[in-house]
């Protein structure tokens, strides 16, 4: 093993230890005063919102977006890429599946974001594209820079390892949780993966009821 694969191998390591802490204590917190088959589901509800960053991306419209100003409805951001082999299309496609077994009623309040954890290669375009496949209702969100996106990733607790690009076909470690932002703009909790669908279908028409 390299000093490089080292490198990467701990802080994989170090990332999923620190989720795995945070996770635990979020889900004994919410055991106490949170209905169980939200929990079985993979919904955690953090104790407390938190804001997201002020950063500015672009959608797979070609139009700006500020992070910490999706209100209206609830959020689930997916951390991702239009390139990835296995996660990203499996994840999409059951998101798509689960979205069409909702009530018409829950559908209205909820959106699905895909954030792109490969900004030098997902333009606008391509995350348009991409997500075509699945629904066209998903939106699509890619930065700047590398230093943006990680600001937003650290805000909702969702880790991913920043690629070798100069590597021909390189691939991005990246989470499979979702986050869950409310219709206030505010991170509310995550899903965790891997997802089940039927137990989601039941259990997020529940979330979407809150303020």
């Amino acid at each position: 093993m390299t000093r490089i694969q080292k490198t990467v191998f701990m802080l994989v390591a170090v990332v999923a230890l620190i989720v795995g802490l945070t996770v635990n204590k979020v889900i004994h917190n919410q055991r106490q005063g949170e209905p169980t088959a939200m929990i079985d589901a993979g919904i955690i509800l953090l104790p407390q919102s938190r804001s997201l960053p002020g950063v500015k991306m672009t959608d797979q419209n070609g139009q700006a977006v500020q992070v910490d100003e999706f209100k209206g409805k609830w959020s689930l951001l997916f951390f991702g890429y239009t390139f990835c082999p296995d996660i990203c299309p499996t994840t999409l496609a059951q998101l798509r599946q689960i979205k069409s077994e909702l009530p018409k009623d829950a559908l209205g309040q909820l959106q699905v974001i895909l954030v792109s954890v490969d900004p030098n290669r997902d333009t606008p375009q391509q995350l348009k594209q991409y997500l075509g496949y699945f629904d066209p209702d998903f939106r699509g969100l890619t930065a700047g820079s590398i230093d943006d996106l990680q600001k937003v990733a650290n805000a909702l607790s969702i880790p991913f390892i920043p690629a070798d690009t100069s590597k021909p076909n390189y691939t991005v470690d990246h989470s499979g949780n979702l986050a869950i932002v409310g219709p206030d703009g505010t991170q509310r909790g995550f899903i965790r993966a891997p997802l089940n669908n039927q137990k989601l279908v039941a259990q997020l028409p529940e979330l979407l009821k809150r303020q």
